[in-house]
């Protein structure tokens, strides 16, 4: 098949996008750049935010206003008024990135069904927070995948993957940064190769023992309070992992204490868990199980996020120890 007529398939089947945060922009602004008929764009509705609780647009709104494309925020995906309106946009196929959990009266409406692009390389950490739990469990290498939607969330058959290594003190929002970009161009390749009647659909069980995959369940404050009794490899991992968002907790004088970057170090000797040294000017550690976990870029309740040598230069430590 020649290249325009390829282009001519492609550009000829009608896709809804489903997607909300920035993750999915990079995704959605992919299709309309490889020249995809979008033809509708579904998105969360404007929710209030900042201090004035001032109603805000979600990121795939915004770009998609900018492009003239067509936009539904539903409250309820079973609504009916919803469901006809989603109808009449007659798609081909629906594309699902970073959005809700679908009902299958929506996911199944289209004629060659609903494809999801995920962060990680399934089977493998399916859920909410796949990039997170990648990091903080210190994993060497992750990836994207596009699937088929079905029943059971992240579970219908893969169509394809990329894998990308994680550098040893990458961020999840570092990770996440390079993966949105990734992410789009398998999702164009993953569009062109349906259209063109070209991709060999793989069932998710043939990939490993259900035993051995680890999960990726959505995070919750209580979830990221640190550790000091462990090992300063997975504390490091831990702080990595949350940041930016929604970030690793201590406690630091009484008040909670944001910690988005650390760096280790290792120390034969025992000391007590938890416990804070600091020089007063350079340097903010803490103990853990085998060394210290040096604090670089912080945030202390009620202060802005800053670097550890700004925010000793204008904080008096009240608990700290001198040495180590």
């Amino acid at each position: 098949m020649n290249a325009g007529k390829k282009e001519k398939i492609i550009q000829g089947l009608r896709i809804v996008f489903m997607g909300t945060p920035e993750f999915a922009v990079a995704a959605l602004a992919a299709l309309v750049d490889a020249g995809c008929q979008i033809v509708g764009v579904i998105t969360a509705p404007d929710k209030p935010a900042g201090r004035g609780m001032k109603l805000t647009e979600s990121a795939v709104k915004k770009y998609a206003i900018e492009k003239g494309l067509h936009i539904l925020q539903p409250e309820k995906l079973k609504d009916p008024i919803f469901i006809a309106s989603l109808k009449d946009l007659k798609a081909d196929l629906q594309v699902v990135v970073a959005f809700r959990m679908l009902p299958e009266i929506v996911w199944n409406m289209p004629p060659m069904g609903t494809i999801n692009l995920h962060g990680s390389l399934l089977p493998q950490y399916r859920g909410a927070a796949p990039i997170h739990w990648a990091v903080i469990n210190g994993e060497k290498e992750t990836g994207v995948t596009t699937f088929k939607l079905q029943h059971a969330i992240d579970t219908g058959d893969i169509l394809l993957q990329k894998s990308f290594p994680i550098e040893t003190d990458q961020t999840t929002g570092e990770v996440h940064d390079r993966m949105k970009e990734i992410g789009a161009a398998v999702l164009v390749e993953t569009v062109k190769g349906i259209a063109e009647n070209t991709l060999q659909e793989m069932q998710q069980a043939s990939f490993s023992n259900e035993t051995l995959l680890k999960h990726a369940p959505k995070l919750f404050t209580e979830n990221c309070a640190i550790n000091w009794n462990q090992s300063i490899d997975q504390i490091h991992n831990f702080i990595r992992g949350l940041s930016p968002f929604p970030g690793a907790l201590s406690k630091l004088d009484n008040k909670i204490l944001k910690i988005y970057r650390s760096k280790k170090e290792y120390h034969p000797k025992k000391e007590v868990p938890g416990t804070v040294y600091s020089d007063g000017k350079t340097y903010l550690k803490i103990a853990a199980e085998d060394g210290f976990i040096h604090l670089l870029d912080l945030q202390l309740e009620g202060k802005k996020r800053m670097l550890t040598e700004d925010f000793l230069r204008g904080y008096r430590l009240a608990n700290a120890q001198q040495g180590n």
